[in-house]
């Protein structure tokens, strides 16, 4: 990447995982007041609401997604009337979803009284809450598309910046009224009111930073038939939405339907720990995908290659010494924080475990997948979501709980690590995707290596035990990593040029800031 396109995804990164940690600091906070002050039916009425309009945003077909792509190459030739064009179509999709998730949201709140009929709160504040929340909703359809220029131009650390300082000051004030007054209606008002305010200030700023930028729906009515790729992708990545969320949703009731009520539970608690890292990590390389498309706006292959096998060889360390850090810390972390009875088998945390290491390893697959806007394979979700079903349904059957996760595991080895790949090579890169199993097939040896060494040294030299409390735990966690990556740090440099060339530009990031 250029060193613009590195500044602007550093800052993202700095910005999306200062606002993680402190916002998941806060919300076991306010979550533990708001359940003892307004109690567990509101906190719930809230939650379903959100899913809810959640469901009605699928009606946004993919167009947020899909625009991204459309934006990359004027962005990167600095047409400032392209972008005018893009944005515009895009205010004018989004207007007729708005109408269309009005009206659906108005049909659907004739069915509130049959979705929350055995709640004791006030159908009063059910209405007032729900009509808030479709408010909040349809600012973002009606106002706010205009972010989406920011995202596709690495600014998006002003979206989070803003929405999630606003958040955080919404978080305390919500958590103070609840104390002294401890009034649902209150508690609405202030979420109808920062989410307007929120519209206000970040209108104001995408003025101030794209004082160009003057959007019309009428000018974007026009402009349709011109670009109608927006339409055309959206309707590729609608596809893999939808089969992404029956995939998402599908699984959990699978593994009810095969085990008991306790191991939902128990998975429930793994989950939950791999849901927040998996965040982190997001946040933290996430912020790169828009790097990855202007450079390839750019359309020089020989750079895009190379970038390529940096980030790959970013996320495949991660993944790995994440894997192998949760592998011994989170059963042990489980035992300590619930109790031992709630640990589950190493069975099933290997079969979790692999699923996450495919996950993380996958997003700089998925992030030039985007950048090159190569959707049109939506027989892939499709086979994805048969996939993971019956596996889920043989392997509850004959094994269990691994069996039903082995699912997820099937559809990511075979669409997931073989296909996507092969699509990508053959019509993004344009060469043989032989060159990538090469490479990855070397990081695998390593991985695998220095994870027997790893276990080798802890096996022998014992020092620590991680159940014998936070303490302990801590200390485990700290020898064990320092372990492993003393072995995996310098085998994976020394074999992986992209890990040489990562560090090397890392490193002068960091002697010119020491220069500054």
């Amino acid at each position: 990447m250029s060193e613009s396109r590195l500044h602007k995804s550093y800052l993202n990164a700095r910005v999306n995982v200062f606002f993680y940690l402190v916002t998941l600091f806060i919300s076991f906070f306010s979550r533990k007041i708001f359940l003892e002050k307004l109690g567990a039916d509101f906190v719930g009425l809230t939650g379903t609401m959100g899913n809810l309009l959640g469901f009605l945003n699928l009606a946004e077909l993919g167009i947020g997604a899909s625009i991204g792509y459309v934006l990359y190459k004027p962005i990167f030739e600095n047409n400032r009337e392209k972008i005018r064009e893009v944005i515009s179509v895009l205010g004018y999709l989004y207007h007729n979803v708005g109408l269309l998730i009005l009206g659906s949201g108005l049909s659907l709140a004739c069915f509130l009284p049959f979705i929350f009929s055995d709640t004791d709160i006030h159908f009063g504040v059910i209405y007032f809450a729900y009509f808030a929340f479709l408010t909040s909703t349809l600012i973002g359809y009606f106002i706010n598309y205009r972010q989406t220029l920011l995202g596709a131009d690495q600014r998006n650390y002003v979206v989070t910046v803003y929405f999630q300082t606003g958040n955080i000051v919404k978080v305390l004030l919500q958590m103070a009224l609840v104390c002294y007054v401890g009034s649902f209606y209150l508690w609405i008002v202030v979420e109808l009111f920062f989410g307007i305010l929120y519209c206000f200030i970040l209108n104001r700023k995408i003025n101030q930073v794209y004082p160009w930028l003057k959007c019309s729906v009428g000018e974007g009515r026009r402009k349709y038939a011109d670009n109608r790729i927006i339409i055309i992708k959206a309707r590729q990545m609608f596809v893999h939405r939808i089969a992404g969320v029956g995939r998402s949703q599908l699984l959990p009731f699978l593994v009810y339907a095969f085990t008991s009520l306790k191991l939902v539970a128990y998975y429930g608690n793994y989950m939950l720990l791999l849901t927040k890292l998996n965040q982190f990590v997001d946040n933290f390389l996430g912020s790169t995908g828009a790097g990855v498309g202007n450079l390839i706006a750019e359309g020089d292959r020989r750079r895009i290659h190379q970038v390529f096998w940096e980030l790959s060889a970013l996320r495949f360390f991660i993944a790995s010494f994440l894997t192998f850090a949760l592998y011994h810390l989170m059963s042990p972390f489980v035992t300590v924080w619930l109790g031992a009875e709630y640990v589950l088998s190493q069975t099933v945390v290997i079969v979790i475990l692999s699923n996450f290491f495919v996950s993380q390893f996958r997003g700089t697959n998925d992030q030039f997948i985007f950048g090159y806007g190569l959707f049109h394979d939506t027989w892939a979700p499709i086979a994805t979501l048969v996939i993971t079903v019956m596996v889920a349904l043989v392997g509850g059957w004959l094994w269990g709980l691994p069996g039903v996760l082995l699912g997820d595991v099937a559809s990511s080895v075979t669409i997931i690590s073989i296909w996507k790949p092969y699509l990508l090579y053959k019509e993004g890169f344009y060469t043989s995707v032989w060159t990538y199993w090469r490479n990855i097939g070397i990081y695998m040896l390593l991985f695998a290596l220095s994870w027997a060494l790893a276990d080798g040294v802890l096996w022998l030299f014992p020092l620590f035990d991680p159940c014998s409390g936070y303490g302990g735990w801590l200390l485990y966690a700290l020898y064990s990593s320092i372990v492993f990556l003393t072995v995996f740090l310098p085998l994976f440099y020394l074999f992986s040029e992209g890990m040489r060339v990562f560090v090397c530009r890392m490193w002068g990031l960091v002697l010119r800031k020491l220069r500054w």
